[in-house]
């Protein structure tokens, strides 16, 4: 793929981490992966959710959030024995993440790892969306309206699991490119978000994103 290619034909495959929390002087270390695939030719397809063994105790903090304890560990594949499995899913795809700095670090446990080209779908939310209050993925997807989408996606999972929340970036993806018209783009619009341009569409009804 490049920045050139349409939109309608590529596939995307959107990862989560959940996390053990970081404890004063420690590095985080992610104890939840989660990813899913969609796109705009085929619709929603392969999910993968594994807990990933770590020596690090999760924080009190952490494990408010998400839920997860050391006994989910337990028996949990490590990160890296992993690697065959995130390769082939993330392989031949633009990677998404919703505020992908936490994905891309922990990603880094790959050395060498061939996935540069990601789409933020917070960058895009705020660019479509500046005037929303808060741009967190459990707000947007309420304010849009698309939760129940999610829950038919991802079922007896909540916000906070690396898959639920894989698959909710897609679902906010979806909409995206659907309600601004964008599968005839290039995905160029949608890894450099033009904020002007969605100004210029609130005045002249035009799409929001232009390469």
């Amino acid at each position: 793929m490049t920045p050139d290619t349409p939109i309608a034909d590529l596939r995307f495959a959107a990862i989560d981490f959940e996390s053990a929390g970081a404890a004063r002087g420690e590095t985080d270390v992610p104890v939840q992966i989660g990813i899913a695939t969609w796109s705009p030719a085929s619709g929603h397809g392969d999910q993968f959710v594994s807990f990933l063994r770590t020596s690090r105790p999760i924080t009190w903090a952490a494990r408010k959030v998400h839920g997860i304890s050391p006994r989910d560990l337990a028996d949990a594949p490590t990160m890296v024995s992993l690697w065959p499995e995130v390769h082939s899913r993330l392989d031949n795809a633009v990677v998404v993440a919703h505020g992908k700095g936490t994905e891309r670090r922990f990603l880094r446990a790959f050395p060498g790892h061939p996935f540069s080209t990601w789409v933020d779908t917070l960058w895009l939310a705020r660019a479509a969306w500046p005037e929303f209050p808060s741009h967190s993925l459990g707000d947007l997807c309420s304010q849009l309206d698309l939760a129940r989408g999610v829950d038919a996606l991802v079922a007896n999972r909540r916000w906070h699991d690396a898959l639920y929340d894989a698959a909710a970036s897609l679902v906010l993806l979806d909409h995206i490119i659907s309600t601004f018209h964008l599968s005839s783009r290039s995905l160029a619009s949608l890894l450099t978000p033009d904020a002007s341009a969605w100004h210029r569409m609130r005045q002249s009804i035009s799409p929001p994103f232009e390469k």
